[in-house]
């Protein structure tokens, strides 16, 4: 029966490892390659953990087994324990190690979060051509972009844009489009309680909280649209709260943004949509209290 016991302990990582090891090849792993260079970075990243957590768990899965079967060796009887007070020199050895592995990560992820986290660190030119703010409410995204005509030369111009939404802004719910091959920078905020901007194919993810507009920076290597999620629990509707990110080229996402400008001040009136003058369109319900702080 002891010998039965060790043999299932020591068969369940068995098991562990040969799943992780099957798992890309029955699609048990990330959502497809990365798609920014930020998310690459971060994939290494996970590797490397990875690599780290998989061999400590290796050891420590065949020191116990080890000590499984030698205790299983006595089938007559209870046999007979010994008592130990416990090794100095061990608790050293595993106190230090473990520090010493976690300093080494701590360490080797500073670049990564940096260039990620740091807004100081974003291109000067991404952060003065912010492609649009970005409003999580229960249970949508708001999209509001800078009028293509509208150049930001200093931070303060672009705060001012956060702060206040200009008559000249245009609008999209639910699906964003963002120009591909250059550094982009979005600024997310909410409208009512957390969510969390989410998307799986670029290893994007940033909360939304309440009173904070924060920067984000991403870049799109390939064409395409990719799921955009809510990842943090904001409500009953929270399943549904979806969307998609649309990437494209530069010439294309400069059209976009312009069909866009005609059909929101589009006033019916041959001639004249999109000018200056013309009235401008209906802002979604809440869009200029979003854009408040």
């Amino acid at each position: 029966m002891k010998r039965l016991w060790a043999s299932v302990f020591i068969l369940w990582p068995i098991v562990a490892v040969a799943s992780g090891v099957i798992s890309p090849s029955m699609n048990w792993w990330f959502p497809g390659a990365a798609q920014s260079p930020i998310g690459r970075q971060i994939d290494d990243l996970f590797y490397m953990i990875l690599v780290v957590v998989t061999v400590v768990f290796v050891g420590t899965q065949i020191a116990m087994g080890y000590v499984l079967l030698r205790g299983a060796r006595d089938t007559d009887g209870p046999g007979r324990a010994s008592f130990t007070h416990g090794s100095h020199s061990l608790e050293v050895i595993w106190t230090i190690v473990p520090a010493g592995v976690l300093l080494f990560i701590a360490l080797y992820q500073l670049d990564t979060w940096a260039a990620y986290r740091v807004k100081e660190n974003y291109p000067m030119s991404a952060r003065l051509a912010p492609v649009a703010e970005v409003t999580a409410r229960q249970f949508e995204w708001r999209i509001r972009y800078p009028n293509p005509s509208r150049k930001f030369e200093t931070l303060a111009q672009v705060d001012g844009w956060l702060r206040k939404p200009e008559p000249d802004d245009l609008y999209a719910v639910n699906e964003m489009h963002v120009p591909t091959g250059r550094a982009t920078v979005i600024h997310l905020r909410t409208a009512d309680v957390q969510h969390a901007f989410f998307v799986p194919v670029l290893r994007v993810k940033q909360d939304a909280v309440p009173g904070l507009v924060i920067p984000i920076i991403f870049e799109v290597l390939q064409p395409g649209p990719y799921e955009w999620v809510c990842a943090e629990l904001c409500g009953w509707g929270h399943y549904k709260m979806k969307a998609r990110l649309l990437a494209e080229p530069k010439d294309n996402f400069e059209a976009y943004l312009k069909g866009l400008e005609r059909e929101q001040f589009d006033d019916g009136v041959s001639g004249r949509a999109g000018q200056k003058g013309s009235p401008g369109p209906a802002k979604p319900e809440g869009a200029a209290a979003s854009g408040a702080k």
